[in-house]
């Protein structure tokens, strides 16, 4: 058998950028030098931070960005650009570079999340692809995270892919994971991006069996006494009760999925203790979101499983972010700021340097330093005592492998649970309100 094609992602894009490059061909703009930003003008839901995520899956996803013949044959079935463009594209490689905020990063608005350099040609055909990543991933990102902050130290686990299709369901798990999950119901989650995965019995495993006796004892069996049982399929008293009498007091969990939570928590654990399972776990689930999470707190609830809120955004589906040109190469070479007007749609040019500036290891404002010009872009050295944000992701084509595959993943989670212990303590409530810290645009200094 011969081996198989990588898959190509090249089509994931929208009709008009092929247009614009089919147009650009014809009137010798297509090599002008630009850059491209992606930032979103403001935090969706009213949320107080976003977190970036889908970096790392963006930067495998351009690599595979390329046009073969069924791809070619598509364009040519359906005139969608002409024989020149057409040849153009059988040998586009992105040649260029790409520097933005590492993933598991905190957002604001106006952050530069994303900047590409490259030509028009190479660069335009990008927005698609990097818009679906990343406004998907960071918004189930920035949801996951706001659970994270309300569970503290309770563990959470994804389990919502039956409520996302089935490459979303893959994406946000581990989303998801960098945020502050510890596992996901979904294996091709576990097995493309190394999260642990978890999972058990449904109430189909009960309503198999003659009885939930029957079912408790051939779960035990199979999977010992460590297991969790789920003990809400009929009466929850009556299934602590056999859940107890089947695996004894060494019993790991049970779960509940339904029902007033915090009530149902605490007459289970009542009861749990009355019979001398003190050491059993409580897991409950049922339409759970950081609202409901939060709620919980005083529960004895000891791990949480969310499955639709998370995989939806908690009601934010979108990160809201775009893509811009911010600056260009005019026809005599030298280099041109610009930027959108449109009423509450404006956007800001010029290359663009960010940083975050702390005080006591907390962060007080986000500084965005905008540059006229290509070369000249603000380092360090020119804000002392703030941290800077943009990491490179792409030099001259070439990916950096250090925020790809599943290290890359545990990358981007170590870095979140660093960066998010920088927010201050307004940014850390759930209640819909400005951002956490203000994003300050100043001029690059000469």
């Amino acid at each position: 058998m011969s081996a198989q094609a990588p898959r190509s992602t090249a089509l994931h894009t929208d009709r008009y950028e092929l247009t614009m490059l089919d147009a650009a061909l014809r009137d010798g703009t297509a090599q002008r030098r630009c850059v491209f930003e992606l930032f979103g003008r403001r935090l969706s839901g009213g949320r107080r931070f976003g977190v970036v995520a889908g970096t790392g899956r963006l930067l495998s996803l351009i690599q595979d960005f390329r046009f073969g013949d069924d791809e070619l044959r598509f364009l040519r079935d359906g005139r969608v650009v002409d024989a020149a463009t057409l040849e153009f594209l059988a040998g586009y490689r992105f040649s260029g570079s790409i520097t933005g905020y590492q993933e598991g990063e905190l957002y604001f608005p106006g952050s530069p999340i994303l900047t590409i350099e490259g030509t028009f040609a190479e660069a335009v055909v990008l927005e698609t692809l990097a818009l679906s990543v990343l406004n998907h991933d960071s918004a189930i990102a920035t949801a996951a995270a706001r659970m994270s902050i309300a569970a503290g130290d309770r563990p959470l686990s994804e389990m919502g892919s039956r409520r996302a299709g089935e490459e979303s369901a893959v994406a946000a798990a581990r989303a998801a994971y960098i945020t502050g999950f510890g596992a996901t119901s979904n294996l091709e989650a576990g097995r493309r991006w190394g999260i642990p995965t978890m999972g058990t019995a449904a109430h189909a495993w009960t309503l198999l069996h003659d009885s939930e006796e029957d079912a408790f004892r051939s779960q035990i069996a199979a999977l010992g006494v460590d297991t969790t049982l789920l003990i809400d399929t009929y009466d929850i008293h009556e299934g602590v009760e056999t859940a107890v009498r089947v695996a004894g007091t060494s019993l790991g969990g049970v779960r509940i999925d339904s029902g007033d939570l915090p009530t149902m928590a605490s007459q289970v654990r009542e009861h749990l203790d009355a019979l001398g399972a003190t050491a059993t776990k409580i897991t409950v689930t049922s339409d759970l979101d950081e609202f409901a999470i939060a709620a919980l707190a005083a529960s004895p609830v000891d791990s949480y499983g969310v499955g639709t809120s998370v995989v939806t955004g908690s009601g934010t589906p979108t990160a809201g972010m775009v893509y811009k040109l911010v600056a260009r190469q005019a026809s005599d070479g030298s280099w041109v700021a610009v930027a959108k007007s449109s009423t509450e749609k404006s956007s800001k040019g010029g290359r663009k340097a960010a940083f975050r500036t702390l005080k006591n290891g907390i962060a007080t404002s986000e500084v965005v330093a905008i540059s006229d010009g290509f070369e000249q872009v603000d380092t360090p050295a020119e804000h002392p005592g703030a941290r800077p944000l943009q990491v490179q992701l792409v030099l001259d084509g070439q990916a950096d492998a250090a925020f790809q595959g599943p290290a890359g993943v545990e990358v981007a989670r170590a870095h979140h649970a660093r960066v998010r212990e920088e927010l201050p303590v307004r940014g850390l409530a759930l209640s819909r309100s400005d951002p956490a810290i203000t994003t300050v645009f100043v001029n690059a200094k000469p």
